[in-house]
Parts: C-alpha cells; structure tokens; sequence
C-alpha cells in the first residue's frame, strides 16, 4: 500500500469533519498568530516540513507483516486520528469568546498539534522511514515555536482569562 493512503483519513479528519462541523472553525484552524524574531525561521521549517510530509509518503510504502514497527505504527496512527478527530469537535465549538476551554482542551491547550504528531509518527513506522520520522520531529520541534507565537497572541486577545487557563492546563500533555 502507498504510504500516501495513510494521509487520506488524516486530511479527511482535519478539513472535512471539522467544515461539516462548523465552516468558521476551519478558518479559525488555519489562522497562523503574528511570528517575531526566530519564530519567522521555525514558521518556515514548519511550513517546508509540512509539505515533507504531505509529499513524501507518495514514494514510500506501508510494510504489511507481524513487527514491531506494524504494531507500534498502527497504534500511534489511529490513536492520532482518533485523538485528531476529538479535537476537531472540540475546536469546533468554542466559548462565547472564542477561547476554547471545552472536552479535551482542558488537558491541553495544544492537542491538536500534539494529534498531528502522534499519527504522523505512526505513519513513519508504518512505512519504516527514518528520513520521514525526521521530517516529523523538525516539523514537530518548529511547531513548539508556533504554538510560543499563538499563546502570546492568546494573551493578545483574551488577556487574563488565557493566563489563568496557562495556570491550569499544561501545554501539551
């Protein structure tokens, strides 16, 4: 099976359920925060490892056998969609101010990257590619420096209701 197969739930997760769900939340989803200084660099190696990613898998190929690495792929796959699909429905219907505080947002404020992550993660076992579970760590290390620039943005805009909801919800997990 082409490893580009693996991308085709991912994408329908993350643009169609949540357009079916609420078509401002995608436009909401798609909204970059303002970047400063060096979080210019990682919006750049996050926007060339994206594309890595959504490109790559085209010249690799699932391994379908007993391993480790089929078992583990699988595992980290559909818990990333699943996980990716929860936050959708969550993101989908904010507070009254837009602040997101609702399902699994109160265990993380990112889990969306954090879903992203974990499928493609899986996708890297499954097609067995170091050269793609690179791709994803950059993508992933640059995604920290996003998410630096979304919550300055967030205190921006929803001042000290975002700074007590910091004090309480980890950033990741």
């Amino acid at each position: 099976m082409n490893g580009f197969l693996l991308l085709v739930p991912f994408l329908l997760v993350r643009f169609i359920l949540l357009t079916v769900l609420n078509k401002t939340a995608l436009r909401r989803a798609a909204y970059f925060a303002p970047v400063q200084g060096k979080e210019k660099i990682a919006y750049l190696i996050y926007q060339v490892s994206m594309v890595g990613i959504l490109l790559y898998p085209l010249f690799l190929t699932v391994k379908i056998d007993l391993s480790w690495q089929l078992f583990l792929g699988l595992f980290c796959y559909v818990l990333g969609l699943c996980l990716c699909a929860v936050t959708m429905v969550c993101f989908a219907f904010p507070s009254d101010t837009g602040l997101n505080k609702n399902g699994i947002y109160r265990f993380s404020r990112n889990p969306m990257y954090l879903a992203y992550f974990i499928c493609f993660i899986g996708m890297a076992f499954l097609t067995r590619s170091l050269v793609l579970f690179g791709i994803v760590l950059f993508f992933q290390i640059s995604a920290h420096w996003i998410i630096l620039s979304e919550e300055r943005w967030c205190i921006e805009t929803f001042g000290t209701a975002y700074q007590e909801y910091m004090k309480k919800v980890r950033r990741y997990i």
